[in-house]
């Protein structure tokens, strides 16, 4: 796992992988609804970003049911073992976040399992979001890509597991 050595960051990525799997994905949203303007320009045109390889694994993901949807995205949090995690594992960090970009977006036209509209973030969650807000474009595009980047399994690192066949 890659962490940038920003005095800012470190405190901030540790702060978001202390939060609840769900707390985590909550704040994607949120990240996604309120700070989607700064992040739609990046995420798809970043130039180390593979777009059909993102859009190939958000069809897969598509196809699932919404139940299904909801807990891939757990797995992916908890690094849990399954052929799509370590899919999104040989994923370089930009392409991860236009992933998540892409999740986010079928999840505003409901492609992908909406988000409950009842939904209150914790106060430790929104905390980080305000903290997250204040940081320059560029800081911000940093912490999100190390979100990101630890999530799933590393194909080319995990253990066999002969029980699920991977």
């Amino acid at each position: 796992m890659t962490l940038t050595n920003s005095g800012v960051q470190s405190p901030l990525l540790q702060s978001f992988q202390q939060l609840s799997t769900d707390e985590q994905l909550a704040l994607f949203w949120y990240i996604y609804t309120e700070m989607g303007q700064s992040i739609t320009p990046a995420a798809p045109g970043a130039s180390t970003a593979s777009p059909e390889i993102a859009e190939g694994l958000f069809k897969q993901v598509k196809e699932l049911s919404f139940e299904e949807q909801l807990q891939l995205q757990r797995d992916l949090i908890q690094n849990k073992n399954t052929l799509i995690t370590r899919e999104y594992g040989a994923l370089s960090d930009t392409t991860k976040l236009l992933f998540w970009y892409l999740l986010a977006q079928g999840m505003s036209n409901s492609e992908i399992i909406p988000f409950p509209e009842d939904y209150q973030l914790s106060d430790s969650a929104k905390g980080l979001l305000e903290q997250i807000k204040a940081l320059e474009f560029s800081q911000q595009m940093s912490l999100f890509r190390d979100y990101v980047s630890p999530m799933g399994v590393d194909p080319t690192e995990a253990v066999q597991d002969k029980s699920i066949g991977l």
